[in-house]
């Protein structure tokens, strides 16, 4: 494990056992003014999480999803400054209604990539991890993606049906794409689960920084191929900033490759599959 990532994975597993699990079934949310979710949970583990990294890393500042849109923009445009991103309850409407599927996330970035990521699921007290160039990992043990087969048809697709346009998901679902689909509604767990080998095929329609940022990378250093792309996009997008993302990804190139031409790029409401 790289040693700067100690420190950062006790924190996370102090947050969950002290505010996240004690609020569990308990969660009386809020809404924001995009209509997603907050709950108490949310605000007191960014807190927490930004007073212990300053004492952890001095200097180097935090971007978290529940700051102002102004402040994430400022902290993010530092021309290449290193900064921490920070998604303190992913999968927040999961939380909310009782469903045991949420995480923390939180990465480092340095000259515009991730270079460390930590994800831990409070529930099952895992956390996967990695550096860029060292590989990934689940609580030390190295993880790398499982794919039954070399046809769509064998593999789990995990999509989020949701973010995607209502007149492309006939298509997505007609036959040969997978074998079945499942939906997980947390972002950063999706990441990790692939890279573990838990599903081979991925499909979301709307992703900001502080979801995919330690997620991605903790999948990359695994060994999966994805890309990223602006809304009804067909090239990949690069760099980093505040924008919505498509994620594609897969077990393997090939899978991928498969994958990306089932799905048919742009996903625009008047394409046709």
């Amino acid at each position: 494990m790289h040693p700067d990532l100690k420190p950062v994975i006790t924190l996370l597993r102090e947050c969950a056992t002290e505010e996240i699990l004690p609020r569990f079934h308990h969660v009386r949310p809020d809404r924001k003014s995009d209509g997603s979710l907050v709950t108490e949970a949310d605000l007191a583990v960014q807190q927490r999480i930004a007073e212990g990294m300053a004492r952890i890393f001095p200097g180097v500042p935090l971007l978290g999803e529940e700051m102002t849109a102004a402040d994430q923009e400022r902290l993010l445009d530092q021309g290449g400054g290193p900064v921490w991103v920070l998604d303190p309850l992913d999968g927040t409407s999961n939380y909310a209604c009782g469903f045991e599927g949420f995480a923390i996330s939180l990465a480092l970035i340095e000259g515009g990539v991730p270079v460390l990521g930590a994800i831990l699921d409070p529930v099952r007290d895992q956390c996967f991890h990695a550096a860029k160039g060292g590989g990934a990992y689940l609580d030390g043990d190295p993880i790398r993606p499982f794919a039954p087969s070399r046809n769509l048809g064998d593999c789990l697709a995990m999509m989020d049906l949701k973010r995607l346009p209502p007149q492309r998901v006939p298509a997505l679902l007609r036959k040969g794409g997978f074998r079945s689909q499942r939906n997980l509604g947390a972002v950063a767990l999706e990441w990790c689960w692939l890279a573990a080998g838990r599903f081979q095929l991925y499909l979301h329609g709307g992703q900001k920084l502080w979801d995919y940022a330690a997620g991605r990378l903790i999948a990359g250093e695994a060994g999966v191929p994805s890309r990223l792309y602006r809304p009804y996009g067909t090239e990949p997008a690069e760099g980093l900033d505040l924008g919505s993302r498509l994620a594609v990804a897969a077990a393997s190139e090939e899978l991928l490759q498969r994958w990306l031409e089932f799905i048919q790029l742009p996903l625009t409401p008047n394409a046709t599959a």
